[in-house]
């Protein structure tokens, strides 16, 4: 009776996301960039034109992987992401139409 309350279980995380050792991996792996990032704000002067974009990836980076494992949007329905990117792009899409304005008015 153990053996299919384990294959259960195995079942249940295979469709429900990674193991344990998987979100520490992805911990790891996040606490790695954020070191770099931590970097990059004290070297800000060596790197010149470099700085933002650099930021910006690796923030584009962190963002998409705490999405795809944390968030689970990786193992759910394909629905569920289609929702949160129209979602996403709406309220970014608000938000620069928002600057453009306030920049137009500001002239």
């Amino acid at each position: 009776m153990s053996s299919a309350t384990d294959t259960h279980s195995e079942h249940d995380t295979e469709s429900h996301g990674l193991s344990d050792l998987g979100y520490i991996k992805i911990a790891i792996f996040l606490a790695v960039i954020t070191a770099v990032e931590v970097v990059f704000s004290y070297t800000q002067e060596q790197l010149g034109a470099a700085f933002l974009p650099g930021l910006l990836i690796l923030m584009g980076v962190k963002f998409f992987m705490v999405l795809l494992y944390f968030m689970h949007l990786k193992f759910d329905s394909k629905l569920f992401s289609l929702m949160f990117y129209i979602g996403m792009g709406l309220a970014v899409g608000c938000y620069a139409v928002f600057l453009a304005t306030m920049h137009f008015f500001h002239s």
